[in-house]
């Protein structure tokens, strides 16, 4: 009981409330002409004038209601609860005061704990002060109380409703800044490593004409490639093309990640295996994981000559297997760590099946991964 009560009373305020529109004021000019309508209308109130004029001046309070709950709570039922002590009951007669339920809702809604607090025992406070004056009988105690707790229900239960949406909708944001994330290092740091490789081969041939103008070709290309992925990307953030038109691999785009000359380790790549009318998902993830795994082994593997990817298929799963002849050992002096493996664990993680990364048994590391069909969707 002593963590709900701390719980209560630590609760935040809520996201900033909405800001004040027309309706708002639409709202108080119609509470005030009604007010003063039922004043003209009901002869019978006692001490008429002053019924109107309390009831019709505590009206702008709802226009601070959501910004400061407790401030406009405690004038308006302070005020409404001290006018029986002089006028006789006249402000309990006019049927315009249900207004100011709106009152408690709202600080339910948008106060903080210690506000709600203090804006109950007010409300408390006030109820059985007019149930002292007016004599209230036991059934019409508990009806005005039920009102009044249903009133802060209503509040307390929208006010939840709102934080849990406003949770999703984060977590929503975070999923998809971690998939960009993935794509953005999957794609652009892909094609940006083979650059580099290229243009550190073009630099070392800048004595032959011909190997130079190779490797200012494949930079070329790959800067193309890169360019062309970005546009992608980004016509899918500003919304102008959804994200799933937009192109991705699969398996048939595996034979593109093959290397068989040039600076740096050459790269096979075999596929075994019915690969037909596989969901096009797992094809994007095991490509994907397989271009990840390449560019790490020709950026890091240590005096490798050589990179194999392996590609098996059955009625079941999917399994991937990338492995490198270098040395195993730490990163190359001054190669800081990224996120590369970890993207690869949670792109696997998302269908169902695993990934891992590790030293292989004679030489080099070794990336594995199986990917289930029946976790493709």
């Amino acid at each position: 009981m002593h963590g709900l009560l701390r719980s209560v009373w630590d609760e935040p305020r809520p996201s900033p409330p909405p800001p004040r529109t027309w309706w708002d004021w639409a709202l108080v000019g119609v509470l005030v002409v009604l007010a003063v309508t039922e004043g003209f209308l009901r002869p019978d109130l006692p001490l008429r004038v002053l019924s109107v004029a309390v009831v019709a001046g505590l009206v702008p309070t709802l226009l601070w209601r959501r910004t400061r709950p407790l401030p406009m709570l405690v004038a308006a039922f302070g005020v409404s609860g001290l006018v029986p002590l002089v006028a006789d009951e006249a402000s309990a007669q006019m049927y315009t005061t249900a207004y100011l339920l709106l009152l408690p809702y709202s600080l339910f809604r948008w106060g903080s704990g210690r506000e709600i607090v203090a804006g109950s025992a007010v409300v408390l406070a006030k109820f059985l002060l007019q149930a002292a004056f007016d004599d209230l009988g036991t059934t019409d105690a508990i009806g005005g109380f039920a009102v009044l707790f249903s009133v802060g229900a209503l509040g307390t239960a929208l006010r939840y409703r709102a934080g849990a949406r406003a949770r999703a909708f984060d977590q929503v944001r975070l999923l998809e800044r971690e998939r960009l994330a993935r794509d953005l290092h999957d794609t652009v740091a892909h094609h940006v490593s083979a650059m580099a490789i290229r243009a550190q081969a073009g630099l070392a041939t800048a004595s032959r004409p011909d190997s130079a103008v190779d490797a200012l070709r494949v930079i070329e290309a790959e800067a193309s490639r890169t360019l062309t992925e970005m546009r992608t990307m980004v016509r899918a953030l500003r919304g102008g093309e959804p994200a799933d038109l937009a192109p991705s691999p699969g398996f048939g785009d595996l034979e593109r990640l093959a290397v068989r000359d040039g600076p740096g380790p050459a790269v096979d790549v075999r596929i075994d295996g019915p690969l037909d009318g596989l969901p096009p998902s797992v094809g994007t993830a095991v490509y994907r994981l397989a271009q990840e795994s390449v560019t790490n082994a020709r950026r890091h593997a240590r005096n490798a000559t050589r990179v194999e990817v392996r590609v098996t298929a059955d009625d079941t799963s999917v399994r991937l297997r990338v492995s490198d002849d270098g040395d195993t050992g730490p990163l190359r002096p001054g190669a800081a760590p990224g996120y590369g493996i970890v993207g690869m664990v949670e792109r696997a993680h998302l269908l169902g099946g695993t990934c891992e990364a590790a030293p292989g048994p004679g030489r080099g590391w070794t990336v594995t991964a199986a990917l289930p069909l029946s976790g493709a969707a």
